[in-house]
């Protein structure tokens, strides 16, 4: 069910990986981003918008991860945004192999049968460089920058005080850097939470691709809880982080495993260079 976080800006947390699909309304209709991951919830989603008497006009996807680039005939066929990045990653991913591959990694969650790949990753590029999101409603910034994923996108909405934050800012999950795709990920990670910086000042609320929705307090402290983790990784440190270890909310102790991953990945990037 759609959740008010802000004026005009609504919230669906999937029951997987508490995953945000987040509705901008317009005056003709609504932006959707980040649709959402399966079927019957998406299926929610267009029925609560039309309950509103909404129709989506405009989607965006922040990054090019499977769970962040779905899609269901019932949301209808406006145009999918994303980044030129993004968009040229997404191509990569919409051969049958590549479906298949998401398929396969999916069997072990039970949820593969329910996550719809017949529209997936059917984005439409936007300039390189485009400063926001061509629609009707208010004015939706979009901040690119290199980290997490090719053509990572945050999306502040000035005009509601809200920042979508892509898989950034999140209170269950720590910084999951582009270990393949940038030269520096470290440095890429910090200049984006630069970048998030910017804009913090305007916002009441933070929306994380995976995670509960923050408020104006919390923007600040997530932002400086993920630049103390990164500063860690660089330095070689065990961070002192509650997303892992003992203290990782129920459910969620294989983020430990994510971070014991990353640091593997980063000593044989140093080891190799």
């Amino acid at each position: 069910m759609l959740r008010q976080v802000a004026a005009g800006v609504l919230v669906h947390e999937s029951e997987f990986l508490q995953s945000n699909a987040v509705v901008v309304q317009g005056p003709t209709g609504v932006l959707l981003i980040d649709a959402g991951l399966q079927d019957h919830e998406m299926a929610c989603i267009a029925n609560d918008l039309s309950g509103l008497g909404q129709t989506v006009v405009a989607g965006f996807s922040t990054h090019p991860h499977w769970d962040h680039l779905l899609w269901l005939a019932d949301l209808g066929t406006a145009p999918r945004y994303a980044t030129a990045r993004c968009a040229a990653a997404a191509q990569d991913q919409l051969s049958e192999d590549a479906k298949a591959e998401i398929t396969a990694h999916l069997e072990p969650t039970g949820i593969a049968e329910r996550v719809p790949l017949d529209l997936f990753g059917l984005v439409t590029a936007l300039p390189a460089g485009a400063a926001e999101i061509p629609w009707d409603g208010p004015l939706v910034r979009i901040i690119e920058h290199e980290a997490h994923a090719p053509g990572h996108a945050a999306l502040f909405i000035e005009e509601r005080g809200v920042l979508v934050a892509g898989d950034m800012l999140s209170d269950v999950l720590i910084p999951m850097l582009d270990l393949n795709g940038t030269a520096d990920p470290i440095e890429d990670y910090l200049a984006a939470l630069r970048l998030l910086e910017g804009v913090a000042g305007g916002a009441d609320a933070v929306i994380p691709g995976h995670g509960s929705v923050g408020d104006a307090d919390q923007v600040h402290e997530r932002i400086g809880r993920d630049r103390a983790y990164v500063h860690a990784l660089r330095a070689g440190r065990v961070p002192d982080d509650p997303r892992i270890g003992p203290s990782a909310q129920p459910g969620w102790e294989w983020v430990g495993d994510v971070h014991e991953g990353q640091v593997q990945r980063l000593a044989q990037r140093n080891a190799g260079s």
